[in-house]
């Protein structure tokens, strides 16, 4: 079918990215996917297409990163913890009232400002929780590269981030993933 008597001048190609297509003057190293535990590090992208590991230098960057991330968590973990006991600490110093019949069965003893705290916190948890959670997954992804420097990286930052930040921590976890 002949088209060369449509036109297609008043057409806007501009916002379609059609990539290098092969016109450049250097191929585009493209990011490796491993599904299988590997060492190799040649096109080794971390998580993002922009985290690409293409040298030595990069190489040893970004796992000195990960170290930083993975204990990051353990910081954010211990904060969290903190947070949770300064609002036990804050619940706890205030009076209790006395029981009345205009107590609740559930409130009993407790006053309506520890009620108050005790919402606030509930909604700073929240979303304490759903960054926590969050950060997990990510250190999830960054352990699914599937290479064995990113996987031993994950494990020396978490350990470290243990050894620095979770003094008052059990060493055992309640779930494998967070």
């Amino acid at each position: 079918m002949d088209h060369s008597h449509m036109d297609h001048s008043h057409m806007d190609h501009s916002a379609m990215d059609h990539g290098d297509m092969g016109h450049g003057d250097m191929p585009m190293p493209m990011c490796s996917m491993n599904m299988l535990f590997t060492w190799n590090t040649n096109n080794l992208c971390i998580v993002f297409r922009q985290w690409h590991v293409r040298g030595t230098a990069s190489l040893v960057f970004s796992l000195l990163a990960i170290i930083a991330i993975c204990a990051g968590y353990e910081a954010l973990r211990e904060g969290i913890r903190r947070y949770e006991s300064s609002v036990a600490a804050k619940q706890d110093s205030v009076p209790n009232e006395p029981n009345t019949e205009t107590t609740t069965l559930l409130g009993v003893g407790r006053s309506s400002q520890a009620d108050a705290i005790g919402q606030q916190a509930h909604i700073i948890r929240a979303v304490l929780y759903g960054i926590q959670n969050f950060y997990a997954f990510m250190i999830m992804l960054l352990f699914m590269t599937y290479n064995g420097f990113v996987m031993i990286s994950v494990a020396v930052g978490a350990g470290l981030g243990f050894y620095f930040f979770g003094s008052h921590t059990k060493a055992l976890k309640e779930t494998a993933c967070h």
